[in-house]
């Protein structure tokens, strides 16, 4: 069995927005009337040609004529996927920082109404599969925010682009003839197959492969939608990923060591000098959703805060910089009330927190640098 991303999209190769929020996945566009232009296709005569070559292949692999020429009606090339791709920054955040995002207070929030409004399908999904409904509301929360962030960008024209660029050329064809398959199929039309600049698709953020390897007809309709406003098929299909992936029934993923209810298993200690972790095989079987101990932590986390926990018991270091998690909000607070826009007060200084930082020692005479200080918390 393939991992669901053969390229690691933990939150330390996100774009983080504003003072460090996580979108659901990258790429995860706006609704289709705000696409930014770079996102929109755009005349290219070496993708043409391109495309003109790939059909070939398409056809050897049994796509028709007709799921062809209905998939790359109005497809074309965009140059903001390109950029995008490219671009994934590499900042390592801190277990500190990522949980500070994942479990957040609003995202632990908007999870329990969620939950609410679909306890009947993650109770059926729960006792049909084995997969905890907190453990699934986690990973919708985290790919989507419960659906809310489910991208807009055609997934024929992201895949095409990005196998035409060649970085990942075989990858991404693989994805193309996937997302034509899936369109043979009945279960979606190219104007509804949408997803991310990646090509990750509906509530829990599915590649066309692994659509087609696990996606479920949870509602008998006669279609794998995971691209309804209605999660059900989307959240089925996370459940089969999982089980197939090695879940067990009733054990838990793990949890911070030396903690109550925390089950026995092997140590992990992501951050030097954070707490800890003891994890089971569940653990492993969410990383097959995405290979990241931060990932795999945070949706195990998120799953227990969900279902009433509280945060976790132990310390975290200053850090690189000096600073708490404590002092850090204290720096947001303290650089909001100036009207400097740091998009938040989380605490995880991100983007538009070093934006305001450099704003704010501009002004003041100070060198630029983006980075916070316990001096520059003093003087605010």
């Amino acid at each position: 069995m393939t991992t669901r991303r053969t390229f690691t999209l933990g939150l330390g190769l996100l774009a983080l927005s504003a003072c460090g929020g996580l979108p659901s996945r990258p790429g995860t566009a706006p609704a289709a009337s705000g696409l930014d232009p770079d996102l929109r296709p755009t005349r290219n005569s070496a993708y043409d040609a391109w495309v003109t070559a790939f059909k070939p292949r398409a056809r050897a692999a049994g796509i028709s004529e007709a799921t062809l020429t209905a998939a790359f009606r109005g497809a074309g090339y965009l140059p903001g996927v390109v950029t995008r791709d490219r671009s994934q920054p590499e900042t390592k955040y801190s277990l500190e920082d990522y949980l500070s995002i994942a479990a957040s207070d609003d995202r632990i929030a908007q999870g329990r109404a969620a939950m609410a409004r679909h306890r009947a399908t993650l109770n059926a999904l729960e006792n049909r599969y084995g997969v905890g409904a907190a453990i699934l509301a986690a990973v919708w929360g985290m790919e989507s925010r419960y659906g809310a962030r489910r991208g807009d960008i055609p997934v024929i024209s992201a895949t095409s682009t990005l196998a035409f660029d060649g970085r990942r050329g075989a990858f991404f064809e693989k994805q193309l003839i996937a997302a034509l398959r899936i369109l043979q199929s009945g279960d979606t039309t190219p104007a509804r197959m949408v997803g991310s600049w990646a090509g990750a698709m509906g509530h829990t953020q599915f590649i066309p492969t692994s659509y087609l390897a696990y996606a479920v007809d949870f509602t008998g309709d006669g279609r794998r939608d995971i691209w309804s406003e209605d999660p059900s098929d989307a959240l089925a299909s996370t459940a089969a990923y999982l089980a197939k992936s090695g879940w067990t029934r009733g054990l838990k993923w793990g949890g911070e060591a030396g903690q109550p209810g925390t089950p026995s298993g092997r140590t992990l200690t992501p951050q030097e000098g954070a707490p800890s972790f003891t994890v089971t095989g569940n653990f492993d079987a969410i990383k097959r959703y995405n290979n990241s101990d931060l990932y795999a932590i945070g949706i195990g986390h998120l799953s227990d805060r969900l279902m009433g926990a509280g945060p976790i018991r132990g310390s975290f270091p200053p850090d690189r910089y000096g600073l708490t998690k404590s002092d850090r909000i204290a720096l947001q607070e303290g650089l909001s009330a100036r009207g400097y826009d740091t998009g938040g007060t989380s605490g995880v200084i991100g983007p538009k927190s070093r934006a305001a930082i450099r704003a704010y020692q501009g002004a003041n005479g100070l060198p630029v640098t983006g980075d916070p200080s316990p001096g520059l918390l003093g003087r605010l």
